[in-house]
C-alpha cells in the first residue's frame, strides 16, 4: 500500500484519507486509467471504507472531495471499476455522485471462492469532453 501511495502522488495525483481520532475509517484516491498519452485526462477512482464507516456519510462526503482535487488537476474523466454487482455501497456512492453506468463485466474475478463481476460507471468531471484539455486548447 505505501509503493502505491507513493506511486498515486508521484503522479501528481490526489490520495485522501478520512479518520477518527488517529483512527483510519477509508481512504481514496485517483490514478491513471490506462497508461498511454491518449488517455492522460482520464483517471479510475478507488475508494475504501472501514464497516464501522458505513451509514455516516463519510464515503460520500470522501468521494465528492476526490472527485473535486481530480478536478483541479485537470482531470476530465473518472471511471469507477466496482469489484463485484452485489457491491451496492459502491454503486450507491458512485451513483449519488453523479456517475452512470458504463456496463458490466460478467464472472472475470475470482475472489472469496465465487466470480465476481465488474461494474463500470462513468463520470464528467469540469468540462468533460465539451472543450479540449487545456495543454491542447
Amino acid at each position: 500500500m505505501t509503493t502505491r501511495r507513493a506511486d498515486v502522488l508521484a503522479k501528481g495525483l490526489p490520495w485522501l484519507v478520512v479518520e477518527d481520532g488517529g483512527e483510519v475509517l477509508g481512504f481514496a484516491y485517483g490514478n491513471w486509467f490506462k497508461p498511454r498519452p491518449a488517455y492522460r485526462f482520464s483517471v479510475e477512482d478507488s475508494i475504501y471504507m472501514a464497516p464501522e464507516a458505513a451509514g455516516k456519510g463519510l464515503g460520500r462526503a470522501l468521494l465528492a472531495e476526490l472527485l473535486a482535487a481530480l478536478e483541479r488537476t485537470g482531470v476530465r474523466k473518472v471511471m469507477a471499476v466496482i469489484g463485484d454487482s452485489a457491491n451496492a455501497g459502491s454503486i450507491g456512492v458512485h451513483r449519488a455522485l453523479g456517475f452512470q453506468p458504463a456496463g458490466v463485466i460478467s464472472s472475470c474475478g475470482w475472489k472469496f471462492d465465487r466470480w465476481l463481476d465488474i461494474v463500470l460507471m462513468q463520470k464528467p468531471l469540469g468540462a468533460g469532453d465539451s472543450t479540449p484539455p487545456k495543454d491542447l486548447a
